[in-house]
């Protein structure tokens, strides 16, 4: 992994371009550019936004979007290339599915086409690659002045599966809003109903319906945990197919016996009010049918607002939990997550430690010493003669 050169050595300001999806687009990405490029622009940066269209429908840009990326289009292609040439560096997210061609290969003829130096974000390293995808990651690595990881589990995949220059790789953490740790409230873990929290874009995969199983084999506590279930069906899930899921999960909790304290909630809230809303739950559950996930935003937020986690093992969950900020439970197992949420709810001692050790990592992952890891990773490819002055 490459050395991270000093604050000293960075250049006092850059203009930073960025390229991906973009709020008010609803994903993962979205969010992680908009508050990436909300801290650059904090620290006193210049960030121009290259927002990809990915067929979902766009609003008028406003800043700090610049220009779109129309996947498809070879002259919207060069377009974006030239845009983002315009800056010192260009960070781009990547992820299979946002751009245009097959296994999103389009990214291929940008990344060649850019003129400053690049630094490409994994979101997804695919533990079973096509041939195709596999083919795809090692062009975009190989053209890439720099590659961020954003575990040490990926890492290690990249090394293993992928013939990528090891050099290039850094692994800078997923960053997260955090509230402060000083208000951080003791109401979550002496709270006399516990409250245990799912939240995201909802989609087969999720596992909620494991926990809901869970939910009913804890029918002898008391008081009963109450278990929110908190987001809107994703766009591209609902496009497809409705809200199928959702109504599933409903239906399940009624069979079940525990709609009365399993609660769909849907309700808008910005960063700082769904950061609040985590910060106030006992316990965050994340029952990931996916084994093989490298990274996980919501996992990041939950630790960043000092909260236990109860996950299933995919990478990510193993690795950040590791240290004893939550539980590891198998994949698709009703009677793990049960004990694990009993756990939770009744040894206070143990629900204080894991509330503890969360706290203890948390401040390694706000954005703002994230944002600083990217600034010293681009300082050794962008000349300090062709910095900003702003």
């Amino acid at each position: 992994m490459p050395h991270l050169p000093p604050r000293s050595a960075m250049p006092e300001f850059q203009r930073i371009g960025m390229l991906s999806t973009f709020p008010p687009q609803l994903c993962g990405l979205a969010t992680f550019a908009a508050a990436l490029g909300s801290e650059l622009r904090r620290a006193g940066h210049h960030v121009d936004v290259v927002r990809i269209d990915d067929g979902s429908g766009l609003d008028p840009m406003t800043a700090p979007v610049v220009a779109d990326l129309v996947n498809g289009v070879a002259a919207s292609v060069r377009k974006a290339a030239a845009v983002l040439s315009r800056c010192d560096v260009a960070i781009i997210q990547h992820e299979y599915g946002i751009f245009g061609g097959v296994d999103g290969d389009e990214v291929i003829d940008l990344l060649a086409a850019l003129t400053v130096p690049s630094i490409v974000v994994l979101h997804t390293i695919p533990l079973h690659p096509t041939p195709n995808q596999k083919v795809v990651l090692e062009r975009v690595c190989d053209i890439a002045d720099r590659v961020v990881v954003m575990t040490a589990t990926g890492f290690a995949r990249l090394e293993m599966l992928y013939a990528v220059d090891q050099s290039k790789v850094a692994v800078i953490p997923h960053g997260a809003a955090s509230p402060s740790l000083a208000s951080l409230s003791a109401e979550a873990v002496g709270t006399e109903r516990p409250q245990l929290l799912t939240w995201g874009l909802l989609g087969p995969g999720k596992g909620i319906e494991h926990v809901i199983d869970a939910m009913s084999l804890l029918a002898d506590l008391r008081p009963r945990p109450r278990y929110t279930v908190a987001g809107v069906t994703h766009p591209k899930v609902f496009a497809r197919h409705g809200d199928e899921y959702r109504h599933a999960l409903i239906q399940r909790a009624w069979a079940h016996g525990v709609a009365n304290t399993v609660i769909f909630d849907d309700s808008y809230r910005n960063v700082a009010t769904l950061t609040r809303f985590v910060a106030a739950a006992s316990v965050v559950v994340l029952p990931y049918d996916s084994r093989d996930q490298v990274t996980s935003g919501v996992l990041v937020d939950a630790i960043a607002a000092g909260r236990p986690v109860i996950a299933t093992a995919f990478p990510h969950a193993v690795e950040l939990l590791g240290s004893g900020a939550g539980i590891v439970v198998p994949h698709g197992d009703p009677v793990a997550l049960a004990d694990a949420i009993r756990i939770a709810v009744c040894d206070h001692d143990a629900l204080a430690a894991m509330a503890a050790e969360a706290r203890a990592i948390a401040p390694s992952l706000k954005w703002s010493a994230v944002a600083e890891q990217y600034l010293q990773l681009s300082s050794g490819i962008c000349p300090q003669s062709e910095s900003v002055a702003m």
